[in-house]
């Protein structure tokens, strides 16, 4: 961009051509935490709104075995990490889930993001011994009645994602309930409603997590070409603190090598190199999901 010469500069002098603001750089502050995308993309559902396009034979992420994950355990051990999560996908897909649970637990607790749906009476026996290792189950749900959710994720699954919420209290367990806000609503007034509509549900110590809804795979589809796609380019330099986000403390392994984190596992740029040792460096916060992050004070974690 041109602009006028400053007062008391001659009428002769060039220009001034301003840089363009820059996106923040988010420092790798300390590796606390390792996210495992163990099912790849590979998933049972197809949701409307799924940020990594994850579906029945869908293999853009190949799904990892205990081997691999085993060997990112090892890197993460030595690198200080203290906290694994494992998505997809769906992670129960992977047949050896609970194998690579029971090698996880053995190092650092972990938790599984799950759609809740495929809970068999064996798997649950063995998760119920496993929660006493350190194991926590989240499952998705998206709104507090069938026609939201199915809408979303397919007919029938609300009433099996809440059966398995049941059955998983039934187990022992104390899944973590997490639902996207797609509304505008006050956030306290949400968590509270759903809390409430849990607790009617028949979950005796509902905990809940609210989570932004982002426009990442198939959800930019669904949106529209019209969705305003925001920015941290001129977040101005005073106002980043590089504590705000889960990025300045995680990294996120697939099948393809290691991304700075879960949402952007797809996104150009995000894949920081083949071991955790190559991503320890800085990020450029310049994607989408990094503004509704910083806005939201969105974690992926359980916090």
């Amino acid at each position: 961009m041109t602009h006028a010469a400053p007062a008391g500069a001659s009428a002769s002098s060039a220009p001034v051509e301003l840089e363009p603001a820059s996106h923040p750089l988010q420092p790798l502050l300390h590796l606390d935490v390792l996210w495992i995308q163990v099912a790849g993309t590979l998933c049972n559902l197809s949701c409307a709104h799924c940020f990594v396009s994850s579906g029945p034979g869908v293999d853009r992420h190949a799904m990892m075995s205990r081997g691999e994950v085993r060997r990112r355990l090892a890197e993460a051990e030595a690198l200080g990490v203290k906290e694994v999560y494992f998505t997809g996908g769906e992670p129960f897909l992977n047949p050896e889930m609970l194998e690579i649970l029971e090698d996880t637990l053995a190092r650092a607790p972990a938790t599984v993001l799950t759609n809740g749906t495929l809970f068999t009476t064996p798997r649950l026996a063995r998760l119920a011994r496993l929660a006493a290792a350190a194991l926590e189950i989240r499952v998705s749900l998206d709104g507090d009645r069938a026609e939201l959710h199915d809408a979303l994720r397919g007919p029938g699954t609300f009433g099996r994602a809440m059966k398995g919420l049941r059955d998983l209290e039934r187990a022992g367990l104390l899944p973590i309930v997490t639902v996207t806000q797609f509304s505008d609503e006050d956030p306290v007034g949400f968590r509270d409603r759903h809390l409430a509509w849990l607790r009617d549900a028949g979950l005796t110590r509902p905990r809940l997590k609210v989570i932004p809804r982002f426009v990442l795979g198939r959800e930019v589809e669904r949106a529209g070409s019209g969705e305003a796609i925001h920015s941290l380019r001129d977040l101005p330099p005073e106002a980043f603190d590089p504590t705000r986000l889960q990025c300045g403390s995680c990294r996120a392994v697939t099948s393809q090598g290691v991304f700075v984190c879960p949402l952007l596992v797809d996104q150009p740029g995000a894949r920081l190199g083949e071991r955790l040792a190559d991503a320890l460096g800085p990020f450029e916060l310049s994607h989408g999901a990094c503004h509704t992050c910083w806005v939201t004070g969105m974690t992926c974690g359980n916090g």
